[in-house]
C-alpha cells in the first residue's frame, strides 16, 4: 500500500527498562561501587561518560519509535539503519565509555568465560564471528519470523549486538589483556572488515525482485516500491559501514605516521645533542 502512515507510538517498557538499566547501573558502578572506586583514579573521564551516554542513547534511538516500529512493520532501508546502529555505533560507544577497572569486573579475568572473549576477539575469529551473525540475520526466513515474532526479533538483535562487541574489541576495547591491535593490523582488520558486508549488500543493490518478500507486503512509507526500499538499503549497508570504517582506518593510519615523525625526530634531536656533548668532551683539554 503506497502513502502508508508511521506506525502510531506504542510504549517500549523492555526498551525503556534495558536503557534504564544500563544507564543507573554505570552510574552506580562509577560513583558506588565500593570504596576504592570513589578514588580519583578509578573513576571515568568525562570523554568516558560522553561515550556511554552516547551509547545508551544511540541503543534507545534505535529500539523505541519510530525507528523500530519503521523497520519492523515498513521499510527495510530503515532495518538497516536500525541494524547500522546496532553493530557500528552504539557498541565501540559503550566500550570507550567503560574504564578497565569496571570492564574486568564484567568480564572477570582468569575465567573461562574471559578466556572464550579474549580467543574470540583476535584478527580472524573476530571477523568470522561477526560476518556470521551477518549473514544469519539476513537470511530471508529469519528475516520474515523476526518480523512476525518479537522473540526472534529480539534474539536477532542479541546475537549482532554480541558479536559487534567482539569484533570491537580489538579496535576500542577497554583491556590490556585484551589488547587492541597495533596500529598497522588494525588498519587491514578494518579492511578486512570493510570488504565482507559488501556480499550480502550486492544481492539487495543489485536484486530485480525482493529478496525479502515479507518486506513486499508491508504498507510504504514515502512512495518507495520494495526493490527501490531494497536498493536502499543495500546501498546503506555498504557506504555506511565502509565510510566509517575507513575513515577510521585514515585516522589510525595518519595517527601512526605522526607518532613515528615524532619519535624520529626526537631521535635526531637526541643524536644531535649526544654529537654536541661528544664534540665538546673532545675539544675540552
Amino acid at each position: 500500500m503506497i502513502g502508508a502512515s508511521i506506525p502510531p507510538w506504542e510504549p517500549q517498557p523492555d526498551v525503556w527498562l534495558l536503557v534504564a538499566v544500563l544507564a543507573c547501573g554505570y552510574w552506580i558502578a562509577m560513583v558506588r561501587l565500593g570504596p576504592e572506586a570513589r578514588a580519583t583514579s578509578r573513576r571515568g573521564s568525562t570523554r568516558q561518560y560522553v561515550a556511554f551516554a552516547a551509547g545508551v542513547v544511540g541503543l534507545w534511538v534505535a529500539a523505541d519509535w519510530p525507528i523500530h516500529g519503521i523497520a519492523e512493520q515498513r521499510l527495510l532501508s530503515v532495518h538497516m539503519v536500525q541494524h547500522f546502529l546496532l553493530t557500528m555505533v552504539v557498541p565501540p560507544l559503550l566500550l570507550l565509555g567503560i574504564p578497565a577497572w569496571l570492564f574486568r569486573l564484567i568480564v572477570r579475568p582468569g575465567t573461562r568465560t574471559f578466556a572464550c572473549l579474549r580467543w574470540s576477539a583476535r584478527f580472524l575469529p573476530a571477523l568470522v564471528i561477526f560476518n556470521v551473525a551477518l549473514v544469519v540475520s539476513h537470511i530471508p526466513q529469519v528475516v520474515y519470523t523476526s518480523i512476525q515474532n518479537g522473540l526472534v526479533h529480539f534474539s536477532v538483535h542479541v546475537l549482532l549486538f554480541t558479536s559487534s562487541l567482539i569484533v570491537w574489541l580489538p579496535v576500542v576495547g577497554p583491556l590490556p589483556e585484551i589488547p587492541r591491535f597495533a596500529p598497522l593490523t588494525r588498519c587491514v582488520y578494518l579492511f578486512t572488515w570493510s570488504i565482507l558486508p559488501t556480499i550480502p549488500a550486492s544481492f539487495l543493490t543489485w536484486g530485480k525482485t525482493p529478496v525479502y518478500t515479507a518486506y513486499a507486503s508491508l504498507p510504504r512509507l514515502w512512495g518507495l516500491d520494495p526493490i527501490e526500499d531494497q536498493q536502499i538499503a543495500g546501498i546503506m549497508m555498504k557506504t555506511g559501514t565502509g565510510l566509517l570504517l575507513w575513515a577510521l582506518i585514515a585516522v589510525t593510519f595518519f595517527r601512526w605516521a605522526a607518532e613515528e615523525e615524532r619519535q624520529m625526530r626526537r631521535a635526531h634531536h637526541q643524536d644531535v645533542r649526544d654529537r654536541a656533548a661528544l664534540g665538546s668532551e673532545t675539544r675540552s683539554p
